[in-house]
């Protein structure tokens, strides 16, 4: 499994798909938290530069998977998922 580098403590577990590797799994909201902290980022600048330099990074199979938490999701967005007549 690969890690992003200092972004440990927004590790939230691994990810388990059907004949693939596991990969770790990263807490997209705790990520946020720690590039204005630790490297004095606004909210904007922190999610441009999670966007383009950390979700945006494919490093083959075993890249991790980020989670946006269902309280993160927009009401309208995470209705639109749940809704089971859409699919």
């Amino acid at each position: 499994m690969l890690k992003a580098d200092g972004l440990n403590e927004a590790i939230i577990g691994m990810s388990r798909r059907y004949g693939q590797e596991d990969i770790i799994a990263y807490d997209v909201a705790k990520i946020i938290e720690i590039l204005m902290g630790r490297d004095g980022m606004s909210r904007e600048e922190a999610l441009e530069f999670f966007d383009f330099n950390i979700l945006g990074s494919w490093v083959g199979d075993y890249t991790p998977c980020f989670i946006y938490r269902k309280e993160e999701f927009f009401e309208d967005d995470l209705d639109g998922l749940l809704d089971d007549t859409k699919h």
